[in-house]
């Protein structure tokens, strides 16, 4: 019933396409227009991905992983204007944003290739302590017994799905994923590039729908022996209630403040607080989601942001000069929206935006956002940059700043080495960033944060990898 319609892209269980009793559309945001059918996934079907998985233990060697990734790698930057239109078409993020996104992941994969080089293992000397031995040990890391359950969300829908299958295909392990229902047509796109490049089917997975007929299916079956989570608090919580005994990796919201001190270039600051909060539309878990500005210096950061804000263009994502797209649903504009308006009516200065058109949503800038309004105190996914008034004291900032349930990232503008010594030692977040955005990193270094941000390990290629595997130790008789 398939086979002649264009717009029907099947899932892939073990690398072979899968059908249904369902299908769900995907629409592009700013449009309306259908891009594609999916299957609407069920319990059965992740429990046939998960059996499939369990059936076979990669045995790539390291050469073989290297050239799946890289091949991988090389495919993306071949197509990667392909790419960059489809997540605009899914998302609409403009296509600025989308092309960026391209090369991040080529990084994602290049990176994970290159760290195949070196040997991850480490030698310990055991002639030391109270009862010295001739022998030397020995420790490496191998795959997991069992499965990585893998689920993303929609606003990276290739970077973060990279971030997952990578690391996991660097270590010989097996993934089953299940990418938003929002945006899975980029995920099955580079699903079949991995199957191109030799990727044994077994290895991956790929599951697609909406959530609830899935049910707790990717994170309940036995042979998921460890999940790793990118997405909103609540599906997090509901992964660790309910996941039980087994590795957990979960990195949810973040609600990151760029902190502008009484030293600090003004204009600088407003330019990268602008640009923290509005790329990607804003929906980041690593956006600026608050400046807090010393008092004596936020009348010409207001000004400055203002200037910098105009300056912006928004309208069709697909067109190359526009700088913000859509949001990712009409009601996501809504929530915003009236966020925004409840902070204006609790005291705080609209300066431009609020104006939301089906997923549009413009820039939006206010000034005087008392630091317990919902727009701060939640994570607002959208191009929003509320400035909160912030007296002269490094305590009180970082005691503001700390005043969320979240604890992923920071920006500090300051050049006085005590205060951002200061800063980087007082906020609780998992990065700071002294003169850039709070999202800055390469695709490399560790990243995730503390509280109500992440939970289990770290992730960033390296730090993925390490928590992908199993460290075994072992010792052999050794002269010395």
């Amino acid at each position: 019933m398939y086979d002649n319609d264009e717009d029907y892209h099947p899932m892939l269980i073990a690398g072979v396409p899968a059908h249904s009793d369902a299908t769900i559309d995907v629409n592009n945001p700013f449009t309306g227009m259908l891009l594609g059918r999916v299957p609407q996934s069920r319990p059965e079907h992740a429990r046939q991905a998960f059996e499939a998985a369990a059936r076979i233990r990669p045995r790539l060697t390291r050469r073989e992983r290297t050239d799946i990734l890289l091949g991988t790698a090389s495919a993306i930057k071949r197509d990667q204007d392909r790419f960059a239109r489809l997540i605009t078409s899914e998302t609409g993020l403009c296509l600025k944003d989308s092309l960026h996104e391209t090369g991040r992941a080529c990084d994602v994969w290049s990176f994970a290739a290159h760290t195949l080089i070196q040997s991850d293992g480490e030698v310990y000397p055991s002639d030391i302590g109270a009862t010295p031995h001739n022998r030397r040990i020995f420790s490496m890391r191998t795959p997991l017994a069992g499965a990585i359950s893998a689920i993303t969300p929609f606003n990276h829908p290739l970077n973060l799905v990279s971030h997952k299958l990578a690391p996991a295909i660097a270590t010989n392990n097996r993934v089953v994923l299940k990418p938003s229902e929002r945006a899975p047509l980029t995920a099955l796109a580079l699903g079949r590039i991995l199957h191109e490049q030799g990727l044994p089917e077994g290895m991956l997975s790929i599951l697609t729908g909406a959530p609830a007929p899935l049910g707790d299916a990717m994170f309940t079956n036995p042979s998921a022996e460890l999940v790793t989570f990118t997405g909103s608090v609540q599906v997090g919580h509901h992964i660790a209630e309910r996941a039980g005994y087994r590795k957990l990796i979960l990195e949810l919201g973040g609600n990151d403040p760029i902190i502008v001190l009484e030293d600090a270039d003004v204009d600088r600051a407003a330019y990268l607080a602008v640009q923290g909060a509005t790329k990607s539309s804003g929906q980041r878990c690593t956006a600026v989601k608050r400046a807090l500005v010393v008092e004596s210096v936020a009348d010409e950061f207001a000004e400055r942001a203002l200037h910098h804000m105009l300056k912006l263009s928004i309208g069709d994502p697909s067109d190359p000069s526009v700088d913000i797209g859509t949001v990712i649903s009409r009601e996501a504009a809504q929530l915003i929206a009236r966020r925004v308006a409840d902070a204006v009516d609790a005291g705080a200065t609209l300066l431009l935006g609020n104006q939301p058109n089906g997923a549009s949503y413009p820039p939006t800038l206010l000034d005087h956002v008392s630091p317990t309004s919902e727009l701060v105190m939640e994570e607002t996914f959208g191009p929003v940059l509320p400035i909160i008034r912030c007296p002269n004291d490094v305590d009180q900032i970082i005691s503001i700043a700390n005043a969320t349930q979240f604890g992923l990232s920071a920006g500090v503008c300051s050049n006085r080495l005590d205060h951002v010594t200061k800063l980087i030692d007082g906020l609780a977040v998992g990065t700071v960033n002294v003169w850039e955005v709070p999202g800055y990193r390469t695709e490399l270094t560790p990243f995730g944060g503390i509280k109500q941000s992440g939970l289990g390990h770290k992730e960033g290629v390296l730090e993925a990898m390490r928590s992908f595997t199993q460290l075994k130790t072992y010792s052999l008789p050794w002269s010395v």
